[in-house]
């Protein structure tokens, strides 16, 4: 059995951010295929013996169980000595762009992304509001990564792993980079880093 298993999809960004990290640290890992789609993440059988809250991504190791993305990779970052921060400033602003993602990035995009990349619904006045929220987010991130190659510190982070992670479906929720020329650059650095894939490679794909 692999080092770490983890229990994930490809069309989750979430999923995504914990099996980058795990690639470009060339460790030992397996994916076990939750199939969201068809409800398993709801069942009890996931909620009592998987994770309690009903969600991707579970990392194991030695059967340990460890749960939400963004904690992951600090677990990872620390243990490996790697794609962390090397001071204490650093440490914080590496959390500060992990929480600015989970609150205007990842939780926007996902249900854009959902809503008409995967249902194929029309735009409607709740897609139309995700966008709004979406665009000035990203205008956030292209005005820091002016002048710099990534979010903290100049050099890869976990940070830009999970900053990065859903920004790889762009077509699948009709966002053009030629607008944000500077998130394209770095997602272009990202691209370039040993062991990178996109998340249709690195993870099993699920039909909706």
């Amino acid at each position: 059995m692999s080092t770490y298993q983890l229990y994930g999809f490809a069309q989750s960004g979430h999923s995504y951010k914990v099996a980058l990290m795990l690639e470009l640290l060339g460790l030992d890992w397996q994916v076990v295929k939750v199939d969201f789609f068809k409800g398993e993440t709801r069942s009890d059988e996931y909620r009592n013996n998987v994770n309690e809250m009903g969600e991707v991504p579970v990392l194991v190791e030695n059967g340990e169980k460890m749960t939400q993305s963004g904690v992951i990779l600090d677990y990872l970052a620390d243990k490996y000595g790697q794609f962390g921060g090397e001071t204490a400033a650093e440490k914080r602003d590496i959390w500060r762009w992990v929480l600015y993602d989970n609150h205007k990035i990842s939780s926007q995009i996902g249900p854009l992304r959902f809503m008409v990349g995967i249902k194929k619904m029309d735009e409607n006045d709740v897609t139309k509001y995700l966008r709004g929220r979406i665009t000035d987010a990203l205008g956030v991130m292209n005005k820091h990564l002016d002048g710099q190659d990534y979010f903290v510190a100049n050099r890869p982070t976990i940070a830009d792993f999970t900053l990065c992670s859903y920004l790889f479906f762009a077509d699948e929720f009709g966002y053009d980079w030629a607008d944000y020329p500077h998130v394209d650059r770095w997602l272009n650095n990202i691209k370039a880093l040993k062991g990178w894939q996109h998340p249709y490679d690195l993870l099993p794909k699920l039909e909706a």
